[in-house]
Order: C-alpha cells, then sequence, then structure tokens
C-alpha cells in the first residue's frame, strides 16, 4: 500500500508530464511535489517521522484479540454489514 503524503502533483501537471513521456520528450523539470508554502518544513518532518511508526506501534501495544475487533468494526462500516 502506498504511503499516503499530503505532497501530491496536480493533476494538469501529471497529464502534461504523461503526454511528453508518450512522445518521446522529456519533461523541463523533474516531477516534484509542491509544497504549502503555509506549513512549517520542520513541523512536517517531524508529523511524518511521527505517522510513519504511529500505526506500527500502535498495533504492537494492542492484543491480538483488540486488533480483530477492530478490523471487523472497520470491515462492517466498509462493506455496510
Amino acid at each position: 500500500m502506498p504511503k499516503r503524503s499530503s505532497k501530491r502533483e496536480d493533476s494538469n501537471q501529471t497529464a502534461h508530464r504523461t503526454l511528453l513521456e508518450a512522445i518521446g520528450d522529456k519533461p523541463k523539470t523533474p516531477a516534484k511535489p509542491t509544497v504549502d508554502p503555509k506549513k512549517n518544513p520542520a513541523a512536517v518532518a517531524l508529523g511524518r517521522l511521527g505517522g510513519l511508526k504511529g500505526g506500527k506501534a500502535r498495533s504492537e501495544k494492542l492484543s491480538k484479540k483488540r486488533r480483530v475487533e477492530i478490523a471487523k468494526e472497520a470491515a462492517r462500516k466498509r462493506w455496510g454489514d
């Protein structure tokens, strides 16, 4: 599963880059994700570090029974049962 990130390329930029690659031209600049200039880069990096290890740490703390309960609840909500 891909990592979630708020840094995404605009759909028009993606389409343009794909078109250039399809016709054999190279994009002028490599595809770079856009960064929100209002966000503090240090805070973004710190939040990302916590996000990367958070799920794994949480699953290690939960008992198998509780993990199964959470998974069943998620499946019920997703599939509407």
